[in-house]
Protein backbone atom coordinates (compact mmCIF):
# COMPACT_ATOMS: atom_id res chain seq x y z
CA UNK A 1 0.00 0.00 0.00
CA UNK A 2 1.57 3.68 -0.81
CA UNK A 3 2.03 5.71 2.31
CA UNK A 4 0.39 9.06 2.74
CA UNK A 5 3.47 11.81 3.40
CA UNK A 6 3.84 15.97 3.91
CA UNK A 7 2.95 17.67 0.78
CA UNK A 8 6.55 19.08 -0.10
CA UNK A 9 6.86 22.49 -2.02
CA UNK A 10 8.26 20.73 -4.97
CA UNK A 11 4.70 18.86 -4.99
CA UNK A 12 2.72 21.40 -5.28
CA UNK A 13 2.82 22.22 -9.70
CA UNK A 14 1.55 18.52 -9.78
CA UNK A 15 -0.91 18.56 -7.28
CA UNK A 16 -2.55 21.82 -8.45
CA UNK A 17 -2.78 20.51 -11.51
CA UNK A 18 -4.65 17.50 -10.28
CA UNK A 19 -6.67 19.85 -8.11
CA UNK A 20 -7.84 21.91 -11.19
CA UNK A 21 -8.68 18.18 -13.22
CA UNK A 22 -11.14 17.77 -10.29
CA UNK A 23 -12.66 21.07 -9.74
CA UNK A 24 -16.46 20.17 -10.56
CA UNK A 25 -15.70 19.01 -7.32
CA UNK A 26 -13.81 20.37 -5.35
CA UNK A 27 -12.58 23.88 -7.07
CA UNK A 28 -9.76 25.20 -8.67
CA UNK A 29 -7.44 27.17 -7.34
CA UNK A 30 -5.09 29.51 -8.76
CA UNK A 31 -1.42 28.47 -7.85
CA UNK A 32 -0.92 31.18 -5.78
CA UNK A 33 -4.14 30.10 -3.38
CA UNK A 34 -3.27 26.72 -3.48
CA UNK A 35 -0.22 27.02 -1.96
CA UNK A 36 -1.38 29.00 0.50
CA UNK A 37 -3.99 26.97 1.51
CA UNK A 38 -1.13 24.10 1.56
CA UNK A 39 0.29 26.28 4.03
CA UNK A 40 -2.25 27.02 6.55
CA UNK A 41 -2.97 23.25 6.71
CA UNK A 42 -3.86 21.20 9.40
CA UNK A 43 -2.75 18.83 7.63
CA UNK A 44 -1.63 18.16 4.11
CA UNK A 45 -0.70 14.63 3.18
CA UNK A 46 -0.05 13.40 -0.18
CA UNK A 47 0.04 9.56 -1.91
CA UNK A 48 2.68 9.63 -4.43
CA UNK A 49 2.72 6.77 -6.92
CA UNK A 50 6.01 4.81 -8.05
CA UNK A 51 6.86 6.90 -10.87
CA UNK A 52 6.48 10.69 -8.77
CA UNK A 53 3.07 11.17 -9.66
CA UNK A 54 0.59 12.48 -7.23
CA UNK A 55 -1.67 9.66 -7.28
CA UNK A 56 -3.75 11.41 -3.98
CA UNK A 57 -3.85 14.27 -1.58
CA UNK A 58 -6.03 15.62 1.37
CA UNK A 59 -5.79 19.26 2.54
CA UNK A 60 -7.54 19.49 6.67
CA UNK A 61 -8.37 22.72 8.09
CA UNK A 62 -8.90 22.58 11.42
CA UNK A 63 -10.80 25.04 13.73
CA UNK A 64 -7.87 27.20 14.59
CA UNK A 65 -7.33 27.93 11.20
CA UNK A 66 -8.84 31.80 10.22
CA UNK A 67 -12.49 30.65 8.35
CA UNK A 68 -11.39 29.92 4.61
CA UNK A 69 -14.85 29.90 2.60
CA UNK A 70 -18.42 29.65 3.56
CA UNK A 71 -17.73 25.98 4.50
CA UNK A 72 -15.27 26.06 6.92
CA UNK A 73 -17.26 28.81 8.14
CA UNK A 74 -20.28 26.56 8.64
CA UNK A 75 -18.34 23.93 10.61
CA UNK A 76 -16.20 26.74 12.72
CA UNK A 77 -20.10 28.41 13.53
CA UNK A 78 -21.28 25.16 14.91
CA UNK A 79 -18.64 23.32 16.89
CA UNK A 80 -15.62 23.87 19.02
CA UNK A 81 -13.07 21.38 17.79
CA UNK A 82 -12.78 19.58 14.65
CA UNK A 83 -10.53 18.53 11.49
CA UNK A 84 -12.43 19.79 8.64
CA UNK A 85 -11.43 17.99 5.11
CA UNK A 86 -11.67 20.87 2.51
CA UNK A 87 -10.34 18.77 -0.06
CA UNK A 88 -9.48 15.16 -1.21
CA UNK A 89 -8.38 14.28 -4.72
CA UNK A 90 -7.79 10.96 -5.98
CA UNK A 91 -6.13 10.70 -9.43
CA UNK A 92 -8.61 8.72 -11.97
CA UNK A 93 -6.10 5.83 -12.57
CA UNK A 94 -5.72 5.37 -8.65
CA UNK A 95 -9.14 5.22 -7.44
CA UNK A 96 -10.92 2.49 -5.87
CA UNK A 97 -7.45 1.17 -4.51
CA UNK A 98 -7.93 2.60 -0.85
CA UNK A 99 -6.01 5.71 -1.23
CA UNK A 100 -9.08 8.05 0.28
CA UNK A 101 -9.22 5.89 2.79
CA UNK A 102 -5.55 5.57 3.70
CA UNK A 103 -5.61 9.86 3.67
CA UNK A 104 -8.83 9.84 5.90
CA UNK A 105 -7.15 7.14 8.18
CA UNK A 106 -4.01 9.28 8.47
CA UNK A 107 -5.98 12.25 8.97
CA UNK A 108 -8.32 10.68 11.91
CA UNK A 109 -4.97 9.44 13.50
CA UNK A 110 -3.58 13.24 13.47
CA UNK A 111 -6.71 14.35 14.59
CA UNK A 112 -7.17 12.08 17.72
CA UNK A 113 -3.28 12.89 18.56
CA UNK A 114 -4.00 16.45 18.83
CA UNK A 115 -7.29 15.94 21.05
CA UNK A 116 -9.81 17.14 18.31
CA UNK A 117 -13.49 14.79 18.43
CA UNK A 118 -14.27 15.53 15.01
CA UNK A 119 -13.94 15.11 11.21
CA UNK A 120 -15.94 17.47 9.18
CA UNK A 121 -16.28 17.60 5.38
CA UNK A 122 -18.85 18.28 2.70
CA UNK A 123 -20.02 16.63 -0.69
CA UNK A 124 -21.33 18.42 -3.38
CA UNK A 125 -25.50 17.50 -4.05
CA UNK A 126 -25.73 20.25 -7.12
CA UNK A 127 -23.60 18.86 -8.95
CA UNK A 128 -24.21 15.65 -7.41
CA UNK A 129 -21.34 13.61 -6.62
CA UNK A 130 -22.53 10.29 -5.34
CA UNK A 131 -19.12 8.49 -5.21
CA UNK A 132 -18.13 10.89 -2.63
CA UNK A 133 -21.40 10.68 -0.94
CA UNK A 134 -20.92 6.80 -1.02
CA UNK A 135 -17.43 6.77 0.19
CA UNK A 136 -17.89 8.97 3.38
CA UNK A 137 -21.23 7.38 4.18
CA UNK A 138 -18.90 4.05 4.37
CA UNK A 139 -16.73 5.48 6.48
CA UNK A 140 -19.18 6.47 8.94
CA UNK A 141 -19.63 10.15 8.36
CA UNK A 142 -23.32 11.32 8.96
CA UNK A 143 -25.40 14.09 7.33
CA UNK A 144 -25.21 17.33 9.75
CA UNK A 145 -26.38 20.08 7.16
CA UNK A 146 -26.87 21.39 4.02
CA UNK A 147 -26.45 24.86 1.76
CA UNK A 148 -25.50 26.44 -1.52
CA UNK A 149 -22.24 27.96 -1.67
CA UNK A 150 -22.91 31.17 -2.46
CA UNK A 151 -19.42 31.88 -4.89
CA UNK A 152 -20.46 29.19 -7.43
CA UNK A 153 -23.88 27.55 -6.48
CA UNK A 154 -22.94 24.66 -5.61
CA UNK A 155 -25.32 22.93 -3.15
CA UNK A 156 -23.39 21.15 -0.59
CA UNK A 157 -24.39 18.43 2.49
CA UNK A 158 -22.36 19.23 5.36
CA UNK A 159 -21.20 15.68 6.97
CA UNK A 160 -19.38 14.43 10.37
CA UNK A 161 -17.72 11.78 11.86
CA UNK A 162 -17.34 11.74 15.72
CA UNK A 163 -13.59 9.75 16.58
CA UNK A 164 -12.82 7.82 19.30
Amino acid sequence: MLTPRAIAPADLPALNALNDAHAAAVNALPPADFAALVGIAFRARMIEAADGAPAAFLIALSHETPPQGPNHAWFLARHPRFAYVDRVVVADAWQGRGLGRALYDDLAAEAREAGLPLLACEVNLDPPNPGSMAFHQKLGFAPAGEATDPRNGKRVRYLVKALG
